[in-house]
Formats: C-alpha cells, structure tokens, sequence
C-alpha cells in the first residue's frame, strides 16, 4: 500500500494563505520555513501550518490542491477555520 499524500495550507506573514501537497507536511514546512520552498513563501515566509488533510494518494491531493487553489482568500479561511474546530 503506498503512503498518503497531504494537502496542507501555511499561514503566511502578512496573513497570507499557501496551498500545497507533500507526503511528509511537517518536514515540508520546514523547507518552506528555511526559504528553500516555493518563490512565495521566501517572499512570505510561514508562521504555522494551518491546515493538513491526508489522501489515498498524490493524484487525490493535486485535484483537492487545484479546487482550494479557484477559492477565494476568505473561502480558504473558512475551510481552515472548519479543520482546526
């Protein structure tokens, strides 16, 4: 059986929302944290994860990643507030 992948959201300086998918999200952070991530979060860098949801597999995430990237910033706070009740 293979290993879950994550979809998680950063918590960005500023207040800004990062979107992404990683087989370990923790250690991700890390890279995003260390500026070794994506061109945004060096620009922004993460104050905490915000939100992490497993998946059956990497297709599963990329397609979740995709519909959370179309929202609105609002709308990803929403669903990041309904994950952390």
């Amino acid at each position: 059986m293979s290993k879950p992948w994550y979809l998680y959201i950063l918590e960005c300086a500023g207040g800004r929302l990062y979107t992404g998918i990683a087989l370990d999200p923790e250690a991700r952070y890390k890279v995003h944290a260390e500026g070794r991530g994506a061109k945004f979060t060096r620009s922004y860098p993460p104050v905490r994860l915000a939100m992490v949801e497993a998946f059956a597999n990497r297709s599963e995430a990329s397609k979740a990643e995709y519909a959370i990237k179309k929202l609105s910033a609002s709308e990803k706070r929403k669903l990041v507030g309904k994950a952390q009740r």
